[in-house]
């Protein structure tokens, strides 16, 4: 079986999306499939092209048996609405044109399109029309919510417009997946048949990514003591996370010298918050870049209590994918979310999986902070734990995966 996986990101990124699609590829090649990547090159969460790669050309690799194609657009050094949207657009464009091309030479079975970005689904529905390939939709945001839920586009016509434009292309791939069930029912209030819907959750190495895990020496390296109470924020570094609540939660431990908050990751948020702990003359904050893959277990064991924080729009829309690592390792985590998201279901399902809290309210993420730290942290979360040996485990999640797309291959998808 042959699937041609058309995404923005992309190995070697280290957070979100492309992390998820690197492994997914070259597991599904270990599955014996034959998987070729239409991607743009390295950018994210930085949003600045890796050295190694030229936004401007296109460019092939072979790497952990997955032909890579990697596609021209246009990146931003500072996103703003019009230049994200011209972002999308211009991979739009040349991803199209490198999957007309991988087409005609080597037609799969499958076409797997991961949204974002929506704006490649309009030539992804013409070419399998064209050559009679099944197409999936992945979707690891809601793109069109999470821009509307965070004030990039106000309501109007033109929101109605573009809502209708989402339902409609959507309704048109043969399976409809994505990472939680509530982004499923996401998908079929926007006019998805349900028989269409799959769920495939992201995933943790289970096996890798485990509470024995020793993260002394990174504590120390980073200047921390033992006695130290050390509060993660781990990843992307955006607008959409809302981490000022953090820089207000870290002034109200001024006084408390044990408590350090530590964000470790790049974004195009990164100077704003350093500027903000600055102005406030913070000296319980500190910044790290992201870390390489080997050294994750370490730096999430290192950590007392996990943050993973979101805006109220983002939140509807998006499950966050840092949030299966620090599940994996038996974090203590703090999550701000509300009980109707696919955050607050599993809390609900699994009290004691982590804390939550409702989002934008920094009296409440204080009060929750303060709960979590008077846990004994230097034992695993079990709870968590378990949860992400019955849930995410990559390799059964894969498995999963192969057998359904083989299914649809075959026309027995709804069978």
């Amino acid at each position: 079986m042959k699937i041609h996986i058309l995404s923005l990101n992309y190995f070697p990124e280290l957070t979100g999306i492309g992390k998820y699609n690197g492994e997914m590829a070259s597991k599904l090649f270990s599955h014996g499939l034959e998987i070729q990547a239409i991607v743009a090159p390295p950018y994210y969460p930085e949003w600045k092209v890796n050295e190694q790669y030229k936004s401007y050309l296109y460019k092939n690799e072979f790497v952990n048996g997955v032909g890579i194609t990697r596609c021209p657009l246009y990146v931003p050094s500072k996103v703003t609405t019009l230049k994200r949207l011209l972002h999308l657009s211009t991979f739009a464009v040349s991803s199209s044109i490198a999957l007309f091309i991988k087409l005609i030479k080597n037609k799969p079975d499958v076409i797997f399109l991961v949204q974002p970005t929506l704006f490649c689904a309009p030539s992804t529905l013409l070419f399998s029309k064209l050559f009679g390939v099944k197409t999936v939709m992945h979707i690891q945001d809601f793109e069109v919510d999470a821009m509307f839920g965070l004030g990039m586009v106000s309501e109007g016509k033109i929101a109605r417009i573009v809502r209708r434009s989402e339902s409609w292309l959507m309704k048109k791939f043969d399976v409809v997946s994505s990472i939680s069930y509530s982004m499923l029912e996401n998908a079929e209030q926007k006019g998805v048949d349900k028989s269409k819907l799959l769920f495939f959750p992201n995933w943790a190495n289970t096996s890798f990514v485990t509470p024995e895990t020793d993260g002394s020496a990174l504590r120390k390296e980073w200047g921390f003591a033992e006695t130290d109470k050390v509060v993660l924020y781990a990843g992307n570094i955006g607008q959409k996370q809302g981490l000022e609540i953090v820089i207000e939660a870290a002034k109200s431990f001024e006084n408390d010298k044990s408590v350090k908050f530590v964000f470790v990751g790049a974004g195009a948020y990164v100077n704003t918050l350093n500027e903000l702990a600055k102005a406030s003359n913070l000296e319980n904050v500190y910044f790290k870049p992201l870390q390489e893959w080997e050294d994750v277990p370490a730096m999430l064991s290192m950590a007392d209590v996990h943050l993973v924080v979101q805006k109220k729009g983002a939140a509807d829309a998006v499950l966050p994918s840092k949030l299966t690592n620090i599940l994996s390792a038996g974090g203590h985590a703090l999550v701000t979310a509300e009980a109707s998201t696919e955050l607050g279901k599993i809390e609900e399902a699994n009290p004691g999986i982590y804390t939550i809290v409702e989002p934008e309210n920094t009296k409440e993420f204080i009060v929750g902070l303060k709960a979590v730290l008077v846990k004994d942290t230097s034992k695993p979360n079990v709870i968590a734990r378990n949860y992400a040996l019955k849930n995410l485990d990559i390799n059964n999640i894969i498995e999963r995966f192969v057998s359904d797309m083989r299914k649809l291959v075959k026309g027995k998808y709804n069978d």
